[in-house]
């Protein structure tokens, strides 16, 4: 939340996440960013397909076979983490548009979401500098 608020990009949230998320934890994890941060929560992962369209989506995952460097970002992407334990479902998977990786040293397995997150979001954000 902290990083949307700051690089004044938007975050979408579909529900239901992977742990509690009222207004009130959501104030609170969101600190003093939320009145800084443009967020859309979806009641479901076909609710926000619906309101997302033709947008292309690109999913940050172990699994990619492209490295976040070699990608060629688009203004209107949606970059997408899952959750920290996890990933994403299958289906969500599957219906990703393209899948990239951050490449790690052998044997370590994963960075945390956000920080996956910060890496990708600065390299699509240094391609396309219109967009922030």
């Amino acid at each position: 939340m902290r990083l949307c608020a700051c690089l004044g990009v938007g975050m979408d949230i579909i529900e239901p996440c992977g742990f509690p998320l009222d207004d009130t934890r959501l104030r609170r994890a969101a600190m003093d960013y939320i009145d800084h941060l443009d967020y859309t929560r979806h009641r479901s992962w076909e609710d926000f397909l619906a309101q997302t369209g033709t947008r292309r989506l690109v999913l940050l995952t172990t699994k990619g076979a492209v490295p976040y460097t070699d990608f060629a970002y688009r203004t209107d992407d949606i970059l997408m983490v899952g959750r920290e334990s996890a990933g994403v479902p299958d289906d969500v998977h599957n219906r990703a548009d393209a899948r990239i990786v951050i490449p790690l040293r052998p044997p370590l397995r994963s960075l945390n979401v956000a920080i996956s997150a910060a890496i990708a979001l600065s390299e699509a954000i240094r391609q396309c500098p219109s967009s922030l």
